[in-house]
């Protein structure tokens, strides 16, 4: 039975993570690299839940309650009594497996430890443990206390048991779950990221324009949000980093990463989170950089 989650990475996935664990009863451990990193982490879970409590989804009571579950401190130490360990860490093979080397030797034996990658394999991450039978992918959607969605994904080692006991996780976290096999990117992303990269060709050849292509979609595909407003929210970063991992994992030219998209990448400019992206969020509102 799980009661104690871990979570490592305290960015916009992890806060994400550990918000939803508490609010649904589980005690959290958060860690990071650093204490700034924890810090600002701890006052992104704070501010969201507050903006929850405005909203009606979320009372006093609970929020308070909440916030006093999660545990942040650095160091892997803080998960020797862990049930469960998700790694929420940035979209890089190699960065994921030197924290999952790093972080087995302080587990006990029946802990589950989970990634939270959104196009990496799952068996080859699994290898990098000690534990391949009891690890699996358990990809939240961003944001993590909104979108309903957590893909499960075992990796060709993963017991059976492994997978059922996160499935009830999820249950209890208000997710609905679904399998997805261990191919890259799986499904949500296998589909959306090159509707994304699609879109930035569609820029890139002069098609239309960034307000253009993101009205377009939003009124005659009925999409909340159009495709390089969402590549600005999810991270142009990142969005890179999963087309390498299909065109790499896939070996197919359809999935080649857009040059516009890599230039961007470049130049520092990756989305909200830098200020900056196909839109300029430096005003007061939006403006499109193309």
């Amino acid at each position: 039975m799980i009661k104690k989650i871990g979570v490592i990475g305290a960015g916009q996935m992890g806060t994400g993570i550990s918000h939803v664990c508490s609010v649904a009863g589980f005690d959290v451990r958060l860690t990071d690299v650093s204490q700034e990193a924890l810090d600002k982490g701890m006052a992104t879970i704070a501010h969201i839940m507050d903006r929850h409590i405005g909203r009606g989804w979320l009372t006093q009571e609970d929020r308070d309650a909440g916030l006093a579950r999660i545990a942040p401190g650095l160091g892997m130490e803080q998960f020797a009594d862990c049930d469960l360990v998700i790694e929420a860490a940035t979209e890089n093979e190699t960065v994921k497996r030197q924290i999952l080397t790093a972080l087995c030797p302080h587990l006990p034996p029946e802990c589950v430890v989970a990634s939270n990658t959104s196009s990496i394999s799952i068996t080859r991450l699994g290898a990098a443990t000690d534990r391949p039978g009891r690890f699996i992918g358990m990809h939240f959607m961003n944001p993590v206390p909104r979108m309903k969605l957590v893909e499960l994904i075992r990796g060709i080692a993963t017991a059976e048991e492994t997978y059922q006991l996160v499935r009830v996780v999820a249950e209890k976290l208000d997710k609905t779950s679904v399998p997805a096999e261990d191919f890259p990117a799986f499904i949500v992303n296998r589909i959306l990221m090159p509707m994304i990269n699609e879109a930035v060709y569609t820029l890139y050849e002069g098609v239309g324009g960034v307000e253009a292509i993101d009205s377009a979609m939003r009124l005659g595909a009925n999409h909340p949000m159009g495709p390089l407003e969402l590549a600005d929210f999810v991270g142009l970063d990142t969005v890179l980093a999963i087309m390498q991992v299909l065109y790499e994992g896939l070996a197919d030219s359809k999935y080649r990463p857009c040059p516009l998209l890599v230039k961007y990448v470049e130049a520092g400019w990756l989305g909200r989170k830098t200020g900056r992206g196909f839109y300029d969020y430096t005003g007061d509102a939006p403006v499109p950089t193309r």
